[in-house]
């Protein structure tokens, strides 16, 4: 007998393909996220290796480790310092990467660079693959 309405089982399945999909869309969503991130990393390491050479240009030298990213910000009060610091190069405190860690700065960089600025990706931690990839300045 035919009656006007959902019988139980066609609602079931409603409901599974509507999980289904919203399911392949919550993915494909935080798989954007994802990488997004990492191009907004990449912006940023670029926008602050592009500082790194104005500071260059007018002092004669990159910061060095301990005197890190903050030297474009504020002149350094410690050894080398110049005279012809010109900054600040950067108009707020060094940014945070897209995952809320600290770019780490280093002077020389791995590779003989004559710096380098990496973020470590969304688990914070040296190494990983995918959304966990560091992000160097030197490759």
């Amino acid at each position: 007998k035919n009656e006007d309405g959902w019988t139980f089982m066609e609602t079931l399945i409603v409901i599974a393909i509507i999980l289904i999909l919203s399911a392949t869309v919550g993915f494909v969503a935080i798989n954007s996220l994802e990488k997004s991130r990492i191009a907004a990393a990449k912006t940023q390491i670029e926008s602050l290796a592009t500082a790194l050479e104005a500071y260059y240009i007018d002092c004669g030298n990159y910061p060095t480790a301990e005197q890190g990213l903050a030297a474009l910000r504020k002149k350094p009060e410690t050894s080398p310092s110049s005279d012809s610091w010109g900054g600040p190069y950067i108009y707020k405190n060094a940014p945070k990467d897209p995952w809320g860690y600290e770019y780490e700065y280093t002077c020389p960089a791995p590779d003989g660079s004559p710096y380098g600025i990496r973020s470590f990706g969304a688990d914070g931690i040296e190494g990983g693959e995918g959304k966990d990839t560091d992000i160097k300045s030197w490759e």
